[in-house]
């Protein structure tokens, strides 16, 4: 059973720091790539970043949070987290862990929503 669980998010003002973790169960992380995706009231969610060891390690930001946001990912324990700085009130968020399909890395598709299968409940991230 392939499961996605955010955690971490929360209130932060603006110049903070947050850190989301997502968990996942029922497939290896290190097989798949993996997302970050975030959605503001009444906009399209997007992708912020993203990251794969399939074939070869690759990391992809959104040109919004490139330098501010680090992507990584712990193999022993099956987890993606997103640690996210220098926060701005156009972060305010909920965001969401997403994965595609087993063996599919992220070059050509980290930026299409539809290229993951599988995703999170989300957790809110609110900068004031």
């Amino acid at each position: 059973h392939v499961q996605l669980v955010e955690s971490g998010g929360g209130s932060v003002e603006a110049g903070g720091s947050l850190r989301v973790s997502c968990a996942a169960s029922g497939f290896l992380t290190q097989r798949r790539c993996m997302a970050w995706f975030r959605q503001a009231p009444g906009k399209e969610r997007e992708v912020v970043a993203a990251k794969t060891t399939v074939l070869s390690p690759l990391t992809f930001y959104s040109d919004s949070v490139k330098g501010r946001f680090t992507i990584s990912q712990d193999n022993a324990k099956n987890t993606v987290d997103l640690q996210m700085n220098n926060l701005k009130p156009e972060d305010t968020a909920m965001y969401f862990c997403a994965a595609t399909p087993s063996d599919n890395g992220c070059y050509g598709t980290w930026q299409t929503r539809t290229s993951f299968t599988d995703w999170g409940q989300g957790t809110q991230v609110t900068v004031s």
